[in-house]
């Protein structure tokens, strides 16, 4: 026998199986995983043979090279293949095994070059044969393009000296070829006592997957890491996997309705999936889907479930890895309409293609998250049950079923929910809404068998029960739940109940909106601002949130809230407006809810209305009286001020992560309190000079340290709008910038970075003129920097306070930090008149994600907003110097901004800026109306954007930005 039989090959395999079973697949899948069409073995083989050949013969010099070039070949031609048929049928596991068995048949013709060629000579004892196995993710047959290539070279004894050199042979041809390699060369002894020790490794070995090499050694690590490591450890593998899930969840936010999710890593994504196999086969010992449902873990619709899933999630996965021609797992906005259209997604009306790919994601991931969730509290249970000794003595009886008062037909199971019998549900559909009721009243979980039987009875949730009274009392009960509803509402969201009872409300689950503002899909939305509000009535924010905690308490009917959040968006998605549309569901899903006549159009108008508080905040001079008329004539009562207030909170605080803050918290108490008296008939707790006087005084207090001189003069500073619209906490920083700043400092900035909010702080004291906005914008856009909000203040003295936040660029605080420099150095300098802003800009214009979102450029200049100056009005797509094009046409139409009003919704922007002419008046002729309209559409529509024509210091004005 030649030392090549020694380490012959195994033919070529090309149905990958785990431990003799096929692995979780779509049964439809459960075939042989052919190379025809993708690799031609046998002719890459002679290929390979061949230039050997010509070696020995003299021909060639070295062969390495060429041989590198023919395998990089067959990569090529065989990955694009791979791709091919991915686009031919979408099928995203069988695409994984494919790429798994075309990676096999790379490895097993290099191995075998090696053995023919390289070490022909050499005489391979026992003690040196080794197996190449697949481990991790590869292990499991399965590879996504991009991802790494898991090998463990099994050595029969650690004095395998050939082996390692046929090891390194095969790793450094990988590496050439372009292939990120993880690689471990152990004995079995090492891979026993490692995989003991390290639930990594030991996950790792679990699956394997012998692609070529000694079988025997492969078989001996078969048997002992059965018998030497599964047995007996199910309870503390479990352990270990669902606390790294849990882990890992923690890190992506704990929500699997990202609208930029992890496809592999994040909630409902494939390692969810992978954890759930790492468990089953374990614990169970099986291999396949259809194991799982053998055990009693899964139905047969949940088995189908799963597989439809992991399909999915994988096609996506692999388009991704193909598209980007790297391992990228973050489904960005970038790559969101791309991957889209290769899946074949349509337009549909209310809802783009992208929108619609996106949501049957969310939808795929609910049913992951439904299915790991079932499965894992279903291990947890049985681990309970399993408790050994005296301790699971103790615990049984502790745990035993328990009679909850009131019903007969749901017992507590181990502070769990549970049903009694099967037909719970069939005898009286209305069970279906009481389980989460009673859960909520005794602050209860959720059992698996109950969530089970639950998922499989929706067909029970129809036309009869939608409209049943009680079922409806009842729901409205777990709505306006005083301790958790949000759990309780996400609970029976996740089963399928709350979309079947609530058809409108289905109607947007797992719905995502293609835009950088909303961080989480709707139905997530609605629940988390559902969760604001029973956070604000435990009394858990106030501290943060003062007036809402005030005033949810002493509300006539704290329903009417929990409702209007519930619906404020749940008309998304339609071609109308969402708010008209959403106020109409109202007015039909209210009396439904019990509401009467009177309680469904306070509704209905806090759902049209839901946004006009947070606009007029951010968007309008609260300084000027014409604001608060106007927005108290569009309120009309107080009562409707005080729900739309706490609607309004909720609704950006269940935004997402950073969209709140102590700056817009302080907006919109400075509204609710400037229109409170004009609709009390001048009566309120606090007026306005109070509140001054106090503002005042409250500083006052914190700068206890100054001496009283100074302190008077710098309260002197600021005009009575700074107190009013700013954070007590801002207030003070501010305070220490001016004073450490000095009266003789004609400029000065200063830097804060917020790594949580994502966010850099930049603050500007410079002599106030008509141009500084623009010059300011005009310095971030010369560092590629998107302003995400900007508060601009004058003081008594001339100066003006700029505080720009900016959206953060670097995840290293000293390369952020570096950035800020360079933007302050630019507004030094545009200030000092030692640039231009053409010549800092000129190599910096760039789009913002442009190509993908589109936004109609809307101007309106209106002249019934204020009494005193004209208010310009501009709606926009976002890009990098739009702030500083704006500004600086206004600028050159001979306007003086009185007052800007920066607001950014991810990719959007809604500025506004008071104008007036040269001469202080409003600008009324229709000319010059049409010239700004004109001059503003032509910035917005410019992708490039265009440099003010004055480009050098101008002077001081006497009007400057009373405030943002």
């Amino acid at each position: 026998m030649s030392q090549n039989a020694l380490l012959e090959p195994a033919p070529v395999v090309e149905k990958r199986t785990l431990d003799g079973a096929s692995p979780l697949v779509p049964p439809a899948e459960e075939e042989l995983v052919s190379l025809d069409g993708i690799l031609d073995t046998e002719k890459l083989k002679a290929d390979l043979d061949a230039i050997a050949q010509k070696y020995r013969d003299g021909e060639c010099s070295e062969p390495r090279p060429k041989v590198l070039e023919r395998l990089k070949i067959a990569v090529t031609e065989g990955r694009n293949a791979v791709q091919e048929l991915l686009f031919a049928d979408n099928l995203g596991t069988l695409c994984a095994r494919r790429l798994a068995a075309l990676q096999d048949a790379l490895i097993r013709t290099i191995h075998d070059f090696a053995l023919a060629h390289v070490f022909a000579d050499s005489e391979l004892t026992t003690d040196e044969r080794i197996a190449v196995l697949a481990v991790g993710g590869y292990g499991r047959g399965t590879l996504a393009p991009g991802s790494d290539i898991d090998l463990l070279f099994l050595m029969p004894s650690k004095n395998s000296a050939i082996g390692e050199k046929i090891a390194e042979y095969l790793l450094y041809f990988l590496w050439d070829l372009g292939f990120t390699v993880g690689h471990a060369s152990r004995t079995v002894d090492e891979c026993i006592a490692l995989a003991k020790d390290d639930f990594t490794i030991r996950t790792s070995i679990l699956e394997r997957w012998l692609i070529v090499g000694q079988a025997d050694v492969a078989a001996e690590l078969d048997r002992r890491f059965d018998r030497e490591v599964v047995q007996g450890t199910s309870r503390e593998f479990i352990a270990a996997k669902l606390a790294e899930r849990d882990q890992r969840h923690s890190k992506s936010g704990n929500t699997r309705y990202l609208v930029e999710p992890n496809v592999k890593e994040g909630k409902g994504g494939l390692r969810d999936l992978n954890t759930l196999f790492w468990i089953a086969k374990y614990h169970y010992r099986v291999d396949t889907s259809e194991a799982l449902v053998k055990a009693g873990v899964f139905s047969r619709r949940e088995q189908a479930l799963f597989t439809k899933a992991e399909d999915f999630l994988w096609a996506v996965r692999c388009h991704m890895h193909f598209e980007m021609g790297k391992a990228e797992e973050r489904l960005s906005f970038d790559l969101q309409p791309t991957i889209a259209e290769r899946l074949g997604y349509n337009i549909h009306p209310g809802l783009q293609a992208v929108e619609r790919f996106m949501k049957h994601y969310f939808l795929i991931a609910k049913d992951v998250g439904d299915l790991t969730r079932i499965f894992c509290a279903a291990l947890e249970e049985e681990e309970a049950k399993e408790a050994p000794g005296l301790r699971g003595f103790v615990r049984s009886l502790r745990n035993r079923a328990k009679s909850i008062a009131g019903t007969l037909d749901f017992h507590v199971d181990n502070n769990r929910i549970n049903i009694v019998s099967r037909d719970v549900f069939k005898r009286d559909p209305v069970n279906i809404i009481r389980i989460f009721r009673l859960a909520a009243m005794h602050d209860l979980e959720y059992h698996p068998d109950a969530l089970k039987l639950i998922r499989r009875s929706l067909r029970l949730l129809n036309k009869d029960l939608r409209e049943n009274p009680q079922a409806n009392s009842l729901f409205l009960d777990v709505l306006t739940d005083r301790k958790n509803p949000a759990l309780h509402l996400r609970r029976m969201n996740e089963v399928g109940v709350l979309g079947r009872f609530v058809p409108e409300f289905g109607k947007i689950v797992a719905m995502m909106q293609f835009n950088m503002y909303h961080h989480y899909t709707v139905d997530e939305h609605l629940l988390r601002s559902v969760a604001e509000l029973s956070r604000i009535e435990r009394g858990e924010l106030g501290d943060e949130l003062p007036l809402s905690t005030e005033i949810v308490p002493k509300l006539r009917d704290r329903r009417l809230l929990y409702v209007a959040l519930f619906l404020h968006d749940i008309a998304k998605g339609r071609p109308e407006d969402h708010s008209i549309a959403g106020a109409r569901v109202a007015r039909e899903l209210c009396p439904r809810f019990g509401l009467d006549s009177r309680e469904t159009e306070l509704v209905a108008w806090l759902v049209e209305d839901h946004l006009v508080m947070s606009m007029t905040a951010q968007q309008r001079d609260l300084a000027d009286r014409k604001t608060i008329i106007d927005f108290a004539e569009r309120v009309r009562t107080l009562e409707r001020l005080k729900l739309l207030a706490v609607v309004t909170v909720c609704d950006i605080r269940a935004v997402g992560p950073g969209v709140w803050n102590g700056w817009k918290g302080q907006l919109l108490r400075t509204l609710y309190l400037e229109t409170e008296p004009t609709l009390s008939g001048g009566f309120t707790q606090t007026s306005r000079e109070e509140r001054l006087i106090a503002a005042r005084r409250r500083l006052a207090g914190r700068l206890s340290e100054w001496n009283e001189e100074d302190r008077d003069a710098y309260l002197e500073l600021h005009y009575p709008n700074y107190f009013l619209t700013v954070p007590i906490d801002e207030q003070v920083a501010d305070a220490e910038f001016i004073r450490r700043a000095g009266d003789n400092q004609p400029l000065a900035t200063e830097v804060t970075t917020d790594a949580f909010r994502q966010v850099t702080r930049i603050k500007v004291l410079a002599p106030d003129h008509p141009r500084l906005v623009s010059q300011l914008a005009g310095a971030c856009a010369g560092a590629k920097a998107n302003i995400a909000d900007s508060q601009i203040f004058t003081l008594t003295d001339g100066r003006a306070l700029d505080v720009m936040t900016i959206s953060r660029a670097f995840e290293n605080e000293e390369d952020e930090m570096r950035r800020a420099r360079r933007i302050c150095e630019n507004i030094e300098k545009l200030l000092r008149g030692e640039t231009i802003m053409s010549r800092l800009i000129g190599q910096s214009r760039g789009t913002r994600r442009a190509d993908l979102f589109e936004v109609k450029p809307k101007i309106t200049v209106d002249n019934s907003l204020s009494n005193r100056v004209t208010v310009i009005e501009v709606e926009g797509l976002d890009r990098t110097g739009l702030l500083a094009d704006i500004t600086g046409a206004i600028s050159d139409l001979s306007l003086d901004i009185r007052s800007a009003h920066i607001s950014t919704y991810g990719e959007k922007i809604i500025d506004a800026f008071y104008v007036t002419d040269l001469i202080g008046a409003k600008v009324t002729s229709e000319a010059k109306i049409a010239r700004i309209e004109r001059r503003l559409q032509s910035v917005l529509e410019s992708a490039e954007g265009e440099v003010s024509s004055v480009n050098a210091m101008p002077s001081q004005s006497a009007f400057g930005f009373h405030y943002k």
